[in-house]
């Protein structure tokens, strides 16, 4: 998938852990753990708003788009 999940880079630049996180956003712990593992095919507009807010960063830092084609 070319879209990559760079929450856990983004946790620990935050010295945050997740159950912090958890508790900040109103996600379970396990929902949440699967957005940092990036085993989602999908996340709510919603949900990235809450995790920016409590991180105070930009989706973009937390999401990259990485071609499967690099050749180009």
């Amino acid at each position: 998938m070319p879209i990559i999940l760079r929450l856990d880079r983004v946790m620990a630049d935050r010295k945050i852990s997740l159950n912090e996180l958890s508790e900040k956003v109103g996600i379970a712990n396990v929902n949440l753990s699967k957005i940092k593992t990036g085993k989602v095919s999908a996340i709510r507009f919603s949900t990235l708003e809450a995790i920016c807010q409590a991180l105070n960063c930009q989706p973009g830092d937390i999401l990259e788009y990485k071609p499967e084609n690099s050749n180009k």
